[in-house]
Formats: structure tokens, sequence, C-alpha cells
């Protein structure tokens, strides 16, 4: 089930989005994710749209939307990957806004197919400097989707 995050759900969605890109970013230090998680607690997932996806009572997914279109967080629990649950959640976005867009690293090739799949397509490459890794801009419109 796909519901808007509750208030009391923080907590839960904090230690969902640490483990998964602590997971997904290997090439990035745990430091850097454990040093940022205080902005997303208090001033990215505040500032966002975001809704979460619940299966036995737990939240197992996420995403979260800023600005009407930029796609800051998209992450599913590791036992849950593969079930779906990130392609329901990217439709869920879809299906209210009319465009999309996010930067993903380019080492995360899983993110970058997974995008693509979802029909989102580069649009430019980016540096992040606090990171000191490349990204890809991508970017989906409704009015573009086959």
């Amino acid at each position: 089930m796909i519901r808007r995050l509750l208030p009391g759900e923080m907590d839960a969605l904090i230690a969902l989005w640490l483990a998964s890109t602590i997971d997904a970013h290997p090439f990035i230090a745990k430091s850097y994710w454990q040093e940022s998680e205080s902005i997303v607690r208090n001033v990215y997932i505040p500032q966002s749209r975001t809704w979460v996806y619940v299966e036995q009572e737990k939240i197992v997914g996420f995403i979260s939307i800023l600005d009407q279109r930029f796609i800051g967080a998209l992450f599913v629990a590791d036992t849950f990957s593969g079930k779906g649950i990130g392609s329901a959640l990217i439709k869920h976005a879809q299906a209210r806004f009319p465009e999309l867009s996010l930067e993903v690293y380019q080492k995360n090739q899983r993110a970058v197919h997974f995008y693509h799949h979802q029909g989102f397509r580069i649009e430019e490459s980016a540096w992040q400097e606090e990171t000191r890794h490349p990204t890809w801009i991508m970017s989906w419109r409704a009015d573009q989707t086959p």
C-alpha cells in the first residue's frame, strides 16, 4: 500500500534511507551518508512530498519529491528489492506530476538501468564535488512517454 508519510514515521524512514543509501553507494564513504542524516531528516524530507510503501505495517520503500518535480530519494529495503515496489512508487509519482527529474551516480548502474526502464532519459552529466563522483541528470515527461 502506498500512502503519505505520517509525522511519527520519520525515524523508520531515516533508518531505511541510511541503510539503503549506504548499500546502493559502496563507492562513497559510509561516513558521508551518516553525516548527511541530519540534513535529510530536518531539511530535505520536511520540504518534500513523501510517499511510503507499507507492507505488514512496516515502511519498506519510499519516494520523496521536491519542488513538484525532483526525485530526491527513492529507496526500497533490500529484502523487498525486485518485488515491484520501486516501480509502483515511480508510477505513483508519475501519475501526480507531468515531469520528473533526478540525479543518480553514474557508478550506480543498477539505479541507472531501473530509471531507464521507467522511461527516464539521461539529459546531462554532472559532478558532485562533495563526493567527488560523476552523476547523470535524468528526466521523464508524461508527454514524451510512448
